[in-house]
């Protein structure tokens, strides 16, 4: 086994955080689908951030989408950076409400225009549902930057976990289907790999917030009980063959999560293929441990994965 020195900062807490969970069946994933029992109380909302809640054309034959948007209320002098964020939460769980801290310091901070996706969840909604719906609000997204006050130029994906994933899945999309241009994704500790077979997948068992058990399940509902046969590389980017003409990406993983090689491997294969690509891989973390705001290693993590999409939207 796998010696686990945790940062100082977190170690403390590792012991009172859930590690492997019981996600048989959608009604126990219901009971801890709101992930935000999981994280520090919220702060207000800001004052100089506006919030709007719209409802977007889905996929063909599908329901619309929700999505929320933020914008600064200041006036801008010329059209924004967009942003269009996607929750984690295992492809099962999470919303949009647990990204508004987030969203609205981006939003805020970086003089963006932030649209954030409530797509719908396994295992009620298995691939592609959620995927089409992130794919759909991104076409929203560029075919009305105009009216957002964004610039149809300057548009980045950006996920986190399992939302990290659907944004790797959704710049694939986007890439083949010839619409929107994007110019970043920004990939936090994504999951990307249903083959459950890296080195950090097979030693991590029992690790806080997200282990192999939680994957196996995960991938369970996301894929369906109907899937047979190839598995889609929009559904695991880790399958694409060819990763070539993919946006500039941030990558970022964390030494003790399961999902850490795929996501290293994920950012080699990008720079393989000409992508270029900024990896960050932090010690002594776990997934999730940027829910511990208070320390130094969350705060880096937190600024850098920042600092990168201010950079990427502001096109330099």
């Amino acid at each position: 086994m796998t010696k686990r020195t945790y940062d100082p900062e977190l170690a403390a807490l590792v012991p009172s955080l859930p590690t492997v969970q019981d996600f048989s069946s959608a009604a126990k994933i219901q009971a801890v689908r709101d992930m935000r029992a999981l994280m520090p109380p919220p702060p207000p909302d800001r004052s100089d951030v506006a919030k709007a809640d719209r409802l977007v054309p889905g996929p063909a034959g599908a329901p619309q989408v929700p999505v929320r948007v933020y914008a600064p209320k200041a006036a801008a002098s010329a059209p924004r950076g967009c942003v269009v964020e996607i929750h984690g939460g295992g492809f099962m769980m999470g919303n949009v409400a647990m990204m508004d801290p987030w969203c609205q310091k981006v939003a805020a901070e970086l003089d963006a225009v932030v649209v954030s996706v409530e797509y719908r969840l396994a295992p009620e909604h298995p691939f592609p549902a959620g995927v089409e719906d992130c794919y759909a609000a991104l076409c929203w997204t560029a075919k009305n930057a105009s009216e957002l006050g964004a610039d149809a130029a300057r548009i980045a994906l950006a996920g986190q976990s399992a939302g990290g994933g659907l944004a790797a899945g959704t710049a694939l999309l986007a890439r083949d289907r010839g619409f929107p241009a994007l110019c970043f994704q920004l990939l936090e500790i994504p999951e990307l790999d249903d083959r459950l077979d890296t080195p950090s997948m097979r030693a991590f068992e029992d690790t806080p917030l997200w282990n192999r058990p939680n994957a196996v399940w995960s991938w369970k509902h996301y894929l369906g009980p109907n899937h047979q046969g190839d598995v889609s590389p929009y559904a695991a980017p880790a399958r694409a063959t060819d990763l070539s003409g993919l946006p500039p990406a941030y990558v970022s993983t964390m030494e003790f999560d399961p999902l850490r090689d795929e996501g290293i491997l994920y950012a080699l294969r990008l720079l393989q293929a000409g992508v270029p690509v900024e990896l960050h891989s932090y010690p002594g973390t776990f997934h999730g441990s940027g829910l511990i705001p208070g320390a130094a290693v969350s705060q880096r993590s937190a600024q850098e994965a920042l600092d990168a999409l201010r950079r990427a939207i502001a096109g330099r």
